[in-house]
């Protein structure tokens, strides 16, 4: 999807619920990302697993291996690299892959590195395959050829590389190639967060922000937050905008539904879109199957925007189901909206030693 100005848009950027960081969520991430592996909260198995990478690093007096982050928008990729980086006592450098489609892009990167920086590159799946082919020997040799000159004239000029960490984030690891993905030592998937794990996300960020929130006003945002520590901070901050003009300035439960409620975000972290998409699915054409483009037709949005923003997480919630034949509702999805699922139609009198189970 493109804005108005021709650039590409994240179709889900401007959801409350949704994933993706815009400008407000950057700015606000900066101040509340945890410095140290110990402060990062959920996660624990990747944690224990870095924490041993990179003591056996710093013993070493190395570089670390070089790590792959890989898994859905807003879990926490970008700050575990930046706690790599300080773990390490490296500056970090920061880039992306969009922003590297020529070779000479990434020479240029590559060559102004120093000894033991760390070099987060997000979106490693969108790099361009040439730059792609010149990374396998950065990460493996330390060394990239410079070509000079065109045509039959052309030069390799061998350029050596300090040792580096190079720190890959993807949320579609499979669409990374084999040997792009065997040249990084450490591979970590970030899981969906247990609603217990948010509910520390949202104390922490809460104490930081200097927003009073008791015990059941976390609970109650965390279970909104589709398992995602950059949604519980975006409810949070809705949350304590509401109490700051409706109440008293303390968030309660009570005061944290009543919030969310006004924001379109329901119990299950579901907006108006997730809603427009079931209800459509429920009611119109009685819980499916149905084609992908006439769901489009009948929510009034794209196909690609319900295929790609709406419909994982209702797959992922159970609410919804994919099959050849079109989209189904689940039984969950009928409850979920208080809706009664139609009747089967029974074998009519007679027929029922037609077809033995």
């Amino acid at each position: 999807m493109q804005s108005d100005d021709g650039t590409e848009k994240d179709q889900g950027a401007e959801r409350l619920v949704g994933a993706e960081a815009d400008g407000d969520d950057q700015a606000v991430e900066a101040a509340l990302r945890p410095r140290e592996l110990g402060d990062f909260i959920g996660q624990p198995r990747v944690r224990e697993q870095l924490d041993l990478v990179l003591r056996a690093a710093r013993a070493r007096g190395a570089s670390a291996d070089h790590v792959l982050l890989s898994g859905a928008p807003g879990l926490g990729k970008t700050t575990l690299s930046m706690i790599i980086a300080a773990e390490m006592g490296a500056p970090l450098r920061v880039t992306s892959g969009p922003a590297i489609q020529h070779q000479g892009d990434l020479a240029a990167i590559l060559s102004s590195l120093q000894d033991g920086e760390v070099l987060f590159l997000d979106e490693i799946h969108r790099m361009s395959r040439p730059a792609e082919e010149m990374l396998y020997m950065a990460m493996e040799d330390f060394r990239v050829d410079v070509i000079v000159g065109k045509g039959p004239g052309a030069t390799a000029i061998p350029l050596e590389l300090p040792p580096f960490t190079l720190v890959g984030a993807t949320t579609r690891a499979g669409l990374l190639p084999p040997p792009l993905r065997d040249r990084f030592g450490f591979t970590a998937h970030m899981e969906f967060y247990e609603p217990a794990e948010l509910e520390q996300v949202v104390h922490r960020s809460a104490r930081l922000l200097d927003v009073r929130v008791d015990g059941e006003g976390a609970v109650e945002i965390a279970g909104r937050s589709r398992g995602t520590p950059r949604i519980a901070n975006r409810l949070l901050r809705r949350v304590r905008d509401y109490a700051q003009v409706k109440a008293d300035g303390a968030i309660t439960r009570d005061v944290a539904a009543r919030a969310l409620d006004v924001y379109e975000v329901d119990e299950r972290g579901l907006d108006r879109l997730d809603r427009a998409v079931l209800g459509s699915l429920l009611k119109l054409f009685g819980g499916g199957p149905v084609g992908l483009s006439t769901l489009a037709v009948a929510v009034g949005e794209e196909r690609e925007t319900v295929e790609e923003v709406a419909e994982p997480f209702l797959v992922r919630e159970g609410l919804l189901a994919r099959t050849p034949r079109g989209r189904v509702a689940t039984p969950a999805a009928w409850a979920h909206l208080d809706l009664v699922p139609p009747q089967q139609p029974r074998d009519k009198p007679g027929q029922e030693g037609l077809f033995p189970g």
